[in-house]
């Protein structure tokens, strides 16, 4: 799968996508992102990609032209694919949104900044906005990177199957259960000043996962669930 992401801010991805899953997801070939620089696609010297908004109002606005030739460039012909612009007003992005992407063949993501976009992008070009909560963002820098991570990891290979189906939201309204490791009992008195929510002063791992009974162990995760 292809994810395509178009920004004014291309360096700050570098940073995320080589590391950790995504870097290997790359390394073996099962994803490519590509990082589009709007200013490339401009039509003066100065790089100019955003102006100033019909009929008055704060800020500036990205313009239309240089996505419009941005995305002819970008888009690939006869696949599966989708036109997302990233936008606090858009619809909110969840796990199923996810496993609908992870099926597409590319992903291409227009992450508006300042102001936002030209209207016309979105009724002419874009399949759809999406948020990643109801909250506003400086861009949509952050949200096409949240988003490639949740999809990414559906991509077959990219990660274990059986850790995709212990998961959250793997099942609907699914939640992980609680999850601990070593030490067993850990003397939170020893860290002088520590600002506990509780006054007990040993953290124990629950008796039933140190059991060894696989089945006690399995009714506890799912009452937890």
């Amino acid at each position: 799968m292809q994810f395509d992401i178009i920004t004014i801010f291309p360096n700050i991805f570098s940073s995320y996508f080589s590391e950790s899953i995504i870097k290997r997801a790359l390394k073996k070939k099962l994803i490519k992102i590509k990082v589009h620089n709007l200013r490339d696609f401009s039509n003066d010297k100065r790089k100019t990609v955003d102006d100033r908004p019909y009929g008055g109002g704060p800020g500036m606005i990205l313009m239309l032209e240089p996505i419009v030739k941005a995305i002819k460039k970008i888009v690939k012909k006869n696949c599966k694919r989708k036109i997302v612009v990233l936008s606090a007003k858009g619809k909110l992005f969840d796990q199923k949104m996810a496993k609908q992407f992870s099926k597409l063949n590319q992903l291409i993501f227009i992450s508006g900044h300042y102001e936002g976009i030209d209207e016309r992008v979105v009724k002419n070009i874009a399949d759809m906005e999406v948020s990643i909560g109801n909250y506003v963002l400086t861009g949509g820098e952050v949200p096409a990177m949240a988003i490639v991570d949740a999809v990414a990891r559906l991509i077959p290979g990219v990660i274990s199957k059986e850790s995709l189906k212990e998961e959250s939201f793997s099942k609907e309204d699914d939640i992980e259960y609680p999850q601990y490791t070593r030490p067993a009992i850990f003397d939170i008195s020893k860290i002088k000043d520590f600002p506990k929510k509780t006054n007990t002063k040993y953290w124990k791992v629950p008796n039933v996962l140190l059991s060894g009974n696989h089945r006690e162990i399995g009714e506890w995760r799912q009452s937890k669930r």
